[in-house]
């Protein structure tokens, strides 16, 4: 029997590994378990909930204003006991996050396999995003399997040397978790999203990146003042929990009565608002990968991302984080009619939403 762990601690994490937790579930001749750090805490649980999911091992670790050191400290001390306790074959970690960090050192350590979901993403940069960026590619340096979502992630792979025979090419599990939960006769239960005029055109806005903290922020929330002044649209601010960003976004924009300003919605209620949003304006690596799937043109306030594939595809667009830039490319694509239809039509390089049965598949493969 394979004895195999998926671990996870964030809302992105939790979201994409959900797809994956349902199908390893479905081996009976498996033994999947699921470890949460709690990275994020309330986000985390509406997510288990969402997909019906139970955690075997919760470790808990969330505390106001964490670091980044005490995350890992707390993540490594923790695993490392469950291993101690219950020693998987295999361990499944997702992305970049300092709990997929983490989690794949403490099995690195007790020589235990790690499979990397979302493995081979890449930017010039080892500190943009930071830290991201680090921790994607420290994860590969240490991974024994290969999960990557386009060709060219699976490129950048073989060029740092991984073994080219345990890279494989499946497509992204958040399209898996997107589709199944967007829905044409959803109804939205938070008031403030309740109250949109679907029939107008709405921008979505999310900011959340530390390179985008302080000074930045400032400027995306005065472009976004400029760009309501300037157009007929709907604004809806997807706020972070981080109550710093809220400080800033609400003492800018809470007056503007085009502006809507909402405390991060549920995973559901935020896919389905971005099915029926016009545009989406964000600085998120995922997202640049959902909206594509919703057909949704996406504007990224980044100066790089770690996903070349949607810009040669021409789903999305780098607009960085000056007030000037992100208002020239807002209104460009809401008036040059030809631009919005190729960017909501260009296929979306990230999947069909199969990776997680692929990636299932495989390993019933290589673990029979």
């Amino acid at each position: 029997m394979l004895k195999l762990a998926l671990v996870f601690g964030t809302r992105p994490e939790a979201i994409k590994m959900a797809p994956l937790v349902k199908a390893c579930q479905n081996v009976s001749s498996w033994d999947t378990r699921v470890i949460i750090t709690g990275q994020h805490r309330e986000m985390v649980d509406q997510v288990l909930e969402l997909f019906d999911l139970h955690a075997d091992y919760d470790l808990d670790i969330m505390k106001h204003g964490q670091t980044l050191s005490e995350i890992a400290e707390r993540t490594l001390k923790g695993i490392a006991g469950i291993f101690k306790e219950w020693r998987p074959d295999l361990v499944l970690v997702h992305g970049d996050t300092s709990t997929a960090f983490a989690a794949a050192l403490a099995a690195f350590y007790e020589r235990i396999p790690i499979g990397h979901v979302e493995a081979g993403l890449r930017t010039d940069s080892v500190y943009n995003p930071f830290p991201e960026e680090a921790n994607r590619r420290l994860i590969d340096v240490v991974a024994s399997w290969y999960f990557a979502p386009t060709e060219q992630a699976a490129e950048n792979l073989r060029q740092e040397g991984a073994d080219p025979k345990r890279i494989f090419v499946t497509g992204n599990t958040v399209i898996d978790a997107l589709l199944s939960v967007v829905d044409e006769s959803f109804q939205f239960t938070t008031p403030e999203l309740k109250e949109l005029d679907f029939s107008r055109p709405i921008l979505v806005v999310t900011a959340h990146r530390r390179e985008n903290w302080g000074e930045p922020l400032v400027e995306i929330c005065q472009a976004l003042l400029e760009i309501s002044a300037r157009s007929d649209l709907q604004i809806v601010v997807a706020m972070h929990k981080n109550p710093d960003i809220q400080s800033i976004m609400k003492g800018i924009l809470g007056d503007d009565p085009k502006i809507t300003l909402v405390d991060a919605p549920g995973y559901q209620e935020f896919a389905n608002l971005l099915a029926r949003c016009t545009l989406l304006l964000t600085d998120s690596g995922g997202l640049q990968e959902e909206a594509p799937a919703l057909h949704k043109p996406v504007l990224v306030m980044r100066e790089v991302t770690e996903r070349p594939e949607a810009l040669e595809a021409g789903t999305v667009k780098l607009v960085g984080s000056t007030k000037e830039s992100i208002v020239a490319a807002v209104l460009q694509v809401l008036t040059d009619s030809e631009l919005y239809e190729q960017m909501s039509t260009a296929p979306n390089p990230y999947g069909d939403g199969t990776a997680a049965v692929q990636i299932c598949a495989i390993l019933q493969e290589k673990y029979k």
